[in-house]
């Protein structure tokens, strides 16, 4: 009959096949889900005399879904549109009998609440009873619908617009969609597991069509072998194996580092559904019952490795990420000493610290301005970086701290920002394999180049300087004190100030003293390094 309908009145009865559908099965699954609250809350309370009655709701409940899920399917609902008053007679007394028992055990438990000391339970009875009611209603409603005068059928309402147009929208976006178009363009390599070569070959036909590579294991142990030796998108995994079942191999698999993340759905006849739960919560991706549903099998495979491939994604980013972490954290320690990092790292804003003993080295090359004109830009830029790439590698093997650069001047440190009992003995040194280092450089030049050093010891302060370019910094008369050093200097010679000499003649030769006025400071007593003892010995 439905065959001769206009386009509109087949969209009008498919719109009211719909709201009927959703009608009956809200109340349906509300009644359901209450009678297994309720019971579970009676057995916890051992209420025995309340168990009973509940038993039979329960066994009520089962029946009236079983039924309406019947109904549900198109064909008998349509038959209803073609049986008229009959259809519906028979539709209201099947119906009627499991809620009338639902009804009447209900209201005979609201009754004795009281005496079973179960008054939390009153909600969830008179909840039954609102969801039976609204299901006699709406099979009441159906009735109404009963269309006599034409001589049978129901008479189909006309659609409110909510109504027409969420079904409306419902129906374009399933249309939007080509499920076997879709699942076809995902495909990976795939693993069948199943003890039952008839179930692996048909398998493995369907997914061989649909464009997957597939390969087959026979049992728990042979898919464990397939997997340590090669990589797989999807495993599908029957639960039911003779060596080692589904459920083990599965744990196997989320234990291994290499395999937790391959997606797996497991195979399974509907009665093993307890089962397939506990593999779901070990981490099954899905489940497929037997047999298989051809477009319910692409559309979960399909599913499966989209997540797969969105986890593969997504490992991809935080590796990524993790580089360039690693990245921002090298050129952290590359700029400011680890203890600085980690300190702004935990939140330090403001980084300030004064040390009592410390030693600063001042270094400038004699003549760079005058050099640096006569030269190409970039061969000015490679010598400055050979000389202070080579002062940088000085400086980390000898564990002092790289304050800055500027132009061709370059500084360092030592006591900052951790304190260390021979910061001058360190810095010295420093300034001897500096000197050392450009006479060798010099073999190379064609200008050759001299540098004039300056060294002071005393008490600076030190931190952070900026927000965004961040600075590590020394400042005090210490610093000033070391700079005017290297300024009044000889070149290619090693300025130290009485302090410091005081603490590293022990070590170096040192020149006599000689009396130099420094700006800002007057006169001064100062000494030239002359060597390392052990070697004027």
């Amino acid at each position: 009959m439905s065959d001769f309908l206009d386009p509109e009145a087949q969209q009008a009865r498919a719109i009211w096949l719909a709201n009927l559908r959703q009608n009956l099965i809200s109340p349906v699954s509300a009644i359901v889900g209450l009678c297994e609250f309720l019971e579970a809350e009676a057995n916890r309370l051992a209420l025995k005399d309340a168990a009973t009655d509940l038993g039979r709701i329960s066994q009520a409940a089962t029946e009236l879904s079983v039924f309406v899920d019947q109904l549900l399917h198109q064909g008998m609902i349509s038959k209803l549109t073609i049986n008229g008053d009959e259809g519906v007679k028979r539709l209201r007394h099947d119906l009627r009998t499991p809620m009338n028992a639902i009804k009447g055990y209900s209201e005979m438990l609201l009754e004795d609440l009281d005496d079973l000391n179960a008054g939390h339970l009153e909600a969830d009875l008179r909840g039954l009873l609102q969801h039976t009611e609204a299901l006699l209603q709406q099979i009441d409603v159906l009735a109404s619908l009963t269309d006599n005068s034409s001589g049978g059928g129901l008479k189909i309402p006309e659609a409110s617009h909510g109504t027409a147009a969420m079904f409306a929208s419902l129906a374009q976006s399933m249309r939007s969609v080509d499920p076997i178009a879709k699942t076809a363009s995902l495909t990976g390599s795939i693993l069948v597991v199943d003890d039952v070569e008839a179930n692996r070959t048909l398998l493995a036909r369907r997914l061989d069509r649909d464009g997957h590579q597939v390969w087959t294991a026979d049992g728990g142990y042979s898919a464990l072998e397939k997997l340590s030796q090669q990589a797989f998108d999807l495993v599908l995994l029957d639960l039911m194996m003779p060596d080692i079942n589904g459920y083990d191999v599965l744990k196997q698999l989320k234990e291994n580092d290499d395999w937790r993340d391959i997606p797996v759905i497991m195979i399974s006849a509907l009665d093993e559904i307890e089962s397939v739960a506990r593999c779901i919560e070990v981490g099954a991706e899905d489940y497929l019952p037997k047999p298989f549903n051809p477009i319910l099998l692409q559309a979960r495979i399909s599913a499966a490795l989209e997540k797969g491939q969105w986890r593969e994604r997504e490992r991809l980013y935080l590796s990524q990420m993790e580089a360039e972490k690693q990245k921002y954290a090298n050129l952290l320690h590359n700029i400011l000493p680890q203890k600085i990092v980690t300190r702004l790292n935990d939140g330090e804003t403001t980084i300030a610290d004064r040390h009592d003993d410390a030693t600063v080295l001042f270094s400038d090359i004699v003549g760079f301005t005058e050099m640096s004109a006569k030269l190409p830009p970039a061969q000015v830029v490679h010598y400055l970086n050979r000389v202070f790439s080579g002062f940088d590698k000085t400086a980390s093997e000898l564990g002092v701290e790289k304050i800055k650069t500027i132009g061709d001047a370059y500084m360092v440190a030592a006591g900052v920002p951790d304190h260390r009992g021979d910061h001058a003995e360190v810095i010295v040194e420093m300034a001897c394999r500096m000197q050392s280092q450009i006479e060798a450089l010099n073999h190379d030049l064609d200008y050759p180049m001299h540098l004039r050093i300056g060294v002071h010891s005393g008490p600076v302060v030190a931190g952070i300087i900026g927000s965004h370019r961040f600075l590590y910094d020394v400042w005090g008369d210490t610093v000033n004190f070391a700079s005017r050093l290297e300024s009044i200097g000889s070149p290619g010679r090693i300025q130290i100030s009485e302090e410091t000499a005081r603490r590293v003649t022990h070590h170096f030769g040192l020149s006599d003293p000689m009396d130099v006025r420094i700006k800002g400071k007057g006169q001064a007593k100062t000494f030239y390094v002359i060597g390392r003892r052990s070697n004027l010995e």
